[in-house]
C-alpha cells in the first residue's frame, strides 16, 4: 500500500468517528427521554469524569499520543451524551407532556343537562363553618 492510500484510510476513519460522535450527539437530544431523571448528584458524577477525560485527552494529545488522545477525548464525548441523555428523564414534580393533562372530572348532569346542587346542605355547611371561626377572625 502505497504513503496514498494509507493517508485516504485515516480520512476515512477519522470522516466515520466524526460521523459516529455527531450521531451520538444527536441521538442523546432528541431520542425519547428516560422514563425517570437520573439524580443530580449522579449527573454531576457523570460530567465530572467527562471533564476529567477531556483534560487527560488534551494532555495526550500535548505530548504527542494522539492514539490515546483520540480514544480518550471521543470516551469523553460519549460519557458527556450519556448525561445530555439521563438529564432529561421526567422527574415526579414535572408537569405531565402535551395531551396527558388530567381531566377535571364534572359529575354526571342531572337530566336538565344541569348538574344539581343541594343548596340545603350548603347552607348547613357554611353555618356551622361561621360558628367554628373565632371571634378574632369574626371582628375582620
Amino acid at each position: 500500500m502505497g504513503a496514498r492510500m494509507v493517508a485516504w484510510i485515516q480520512v476515512a476513519w477519522r470522516v466515520a468517528f466524526a460521523i459516529g460522535f455527531c450521531t451520538l450527539i444527536f441521538v442523546s437530544a432528541f431520542a425519547r427521554a428516560p422514563r425517570q431523571a437520573l439524580p443530580s448528584w449522579e449527573l454531576r458524577r457523570l460530567i465530572v469524569c467527562a471533564l476529567t477525560l477531556y483534560a487527560v485527552g488534551a494532555y495526550a494529545s500535548v505530548t504527542e499520543h494522539k492514539l490515546l488522545a483520540g480514544f480518550v477525548l471521543g470516551s469523553g464525548i460519549l460519557v458527556s451524551a450519556l448525561a445530555a441523555w439521563l438529564s432529561r428523564g421526567r422527574d415526579q414534580e414535572d408537569p405531565p407532556p402535551e395531551g396527558d393533562e388530567p381531566i377535571d372530572e364534572q359529575p354526571p348532569p342531572e337530566p336538565d343537562g344541569v348538574p344539581r346542587l343541594d343548596w340545603a346542605a350548603f347552607e348547613r355547611d357554611f353555618r356551622a363553618y361561621d360558628r367554628r371561626r373565632s371571634p378574632v377572625q369574626a371582628k375582620r
